[in-house]
């Protein structure tokens, strides 16, 4: 397999693209009733200029500060940050209540319910097909290869004159392996319609996210999220990078206080430690070279599939028997027996290096 080079030379892949115009523009691509949509305008949105200081406008209780406030509806200043360490203008981040705000609003925005359709890679995130149910459109799967690749063609193959997103994770969820770069990348420049590339765990990868290319792909959106290096899932903050007229889009969709307060504190105080993340990525990367290493040397465990994330999985003689018996020892990990392609594969989280070895020392004593 010959992946690995096609990562190596990725850079040197996106700077020679000559691209042909067979985007369409995206008032096309939009439904009719959200391109004339008039957002909601609230309180905090019509008042700009002058700093003020009384407010009594949005009939709030004047008690229990700040909590008696709405809070920023743009999250202007967790963006300002933010914009910094992703290296992406403010103009270009969403924000939303987890990354699955985000896969929703797609929906909303681009897709006619029970007229267009979406294609996406199999197995996968299982929020894209959700949402396309909840939304009523129609989801096409592409089976992944042996090894959990994808070429353009076989995705581009599944679409039609109604398709108007494809979506790729990359590291995917649940086989955690990169998706080939080639093949994105020709999706991006044939594809006539929005690609969504989620980028979830992207910090546990070597390789440039596509997040710095916004500006070659104007149908590329791409979504990342403070649940995984960030150690923040509780706060559900979820990102989305695109084009200024596609987050413009967004912000006319979204509901318009969708990021509480608490939320925007908290991701502040944390992305303004981000030396104290890349520890915990170098540990937990440190920590799953050695429980890759571990399971291989496991008599119940067959294979450990290649991994970008901070997860592996794992294909076991018997994944139902040895889930069962390590929730009876209070231990929980992914059963994604009954997944597409992963027949008798469980998905590993890393944990803390306490908690591996209590993996591990559970699965020494299997039998």
């Amino acid at each position: 397999m010959k992946l690995a080079n096609s990562f190596v030379h990725f850079d040197f892949l996106i700077l020679r693209i000559y691209f042909i115009e067979i985007w369409k523009e995206l008032k096309e691509l939009c439904r009719a009733n959200i391109w004339n949509l008039s957002p909601y305008s609230c309180a905090r949105t019509e008042f700009s200029g002058k700093k003020a200081h009384n407010f009594l406008d949005a009939n709030e209780n004047p008690y229990n500060d700040p909590y008696n406030r709405y809070p920023d509806p743009f999250q202007t200043d967790v963006k300002k940050v933010l914009s910094k360490i992703k290296d992406v203008p403010v103009e270009n981040i969403f924000l939303g209540n987890g990354s699955d705000e985000a896969i929703d609003l797609v929906y909303r925005i681009f897709c006619n319910p029970g007229i267009d359709n979406v294609v996406a890679i199999a197995p996968t995130y299982g929020m894209y097909q959700v949402c396309a149910e909840v939304n009523d459109v129609e989801y096409r799967q592409v089976l992944l290869d042996e090894n959990y690749q994808i070429t353009a063609d076989k995705l581009l193959s599944a679409c039609d004159d109604h398709t108007k997103v494809i979506w790729i994770c990359s590291p995917n969820n649940p086989t955690g392996n990169l998706i080939n770069p080639e093949a994105i990348v020709g999706v991006l420049q044939r594809f006539d319609g929005i690609v969504v590339l989620d980028e979830a765990y992207a910090d546990f990868s070597s390789i440039q996210p596509f997040r710095s290319y916004l500006s070659k792909f104007p149908n590329m959106i791409v979504l990342n999220t403070m649940s995984k290096a960030w150690g923040c899932a509780a706060l559900r903050l979820g990102m989305a990078f695109a084009s200024k007229d596609i987050i413009d889009l967004f912000n006319k969709v979204k509901y318009p206080y969708n990021v509480n307060l608490l939320t925007q504190q908290h991701a502040l105080e944390v992305l303004n430690d981000p030396y104290q993340v890349d520890e915990w990525v170098k540990n937990l990367l440190q920590e799953r070279g050695k429980m890759v290493t571990a399971f291989t040397e496991l008599p119940i465990c067959v294979k450990v599939y290649p991994t970008d994330a901070n997860f592996f999985l794992a294909k076991m003689t018997d994944a139902q028997a040895i889930y069962d018996y390590l929730v009876d020892k209070g231990i929980i990990v992914r059963n994604r027996n009954r997944v597409q392609l992963c027949e008798n594969c469980l998905r590993i989280t890393i944990g803390k290096k306490s908690e591996n070895i209590e993996l591990l020392s559970a699965l020494r004593q299997y039998q």
